[in-house]
């Protein structure tokens, strides 16, 4: 009877666990499309840079001190902070010291999940290296050119037809 309470009690807490990461992605999303997708993108660069894979590029104090005040990170001389003020035009970004860590930690979970996988290959050639497959019109291909003005005699024949039956129901009026 115990263990039946233990292994619910663990059911329960695994189903909590996942609702409440659903719920953190869910309100990280709800931020980030309200407040950071006019300069940001997820997996190109905008106004401001691609964020995806973000959490690998910088650890979370890190991304959380930049967000609530890039100036101040700025003027502290944080040398990733100011080569990405010089890299985009030294735009600031503005102050969000409004956001909890919390939500910072919940958008980056929710830019982790809309991380695409570029690293795939298309499963087509890419256009700069695909070859045509056709010859161009040479003398040397025949049966294209034989057919080709086989094609011309046979409509200029089926036009001078109509013209001459139209000619020729023309003078039974």
């Amino acid at each position: 009877m115990k263990s039946k309470i233990v292994s619910l009690l663990a059911l329960l807490f695994a189903l909590s666990s996942v609702a409440s990461a659903k719920t953190s992605i869910d309100e990280g999303k709800a931020i980030f499309t309200t407040r950071c997708t006019s300069c940001h993108n997820v997996n190109k660069q905008m106004v401001g840079p691609a964020l995806a894979n973000i959490d690998q590029r910088r650890n979370i104090d890190w991304i959380i001190s930049f967000v609530h005040s890039p100036k101040s990170m700025i003027t502290k001389n944080d040398k990733d902070a100011i080569a990405l003020f010089n890299q985009f035009n030294q735009v600031t970004m503005p102050d969000h010291s409004d956001l909890t860590p919390d939500n910072i930690k919940n958008i980056v979970a929710y830019i982790k999940t809309q991380v695409s996988t570029s690293t795939e290959k298309a499963p087509f050639a890419t256009p700069y290296k695909v070859r045509p497959a056709y010859k161009p019109l040479t003398i040397d291909n025949y049966g294209f050119l034989i057919s080709y003005v086989g094609l011309v005699f046979l409509l200029v024949g089926l036009l001078v037809s109509a013209v001459y039956i139209k000619d020729l129901q023309r003078a039974k009026e």
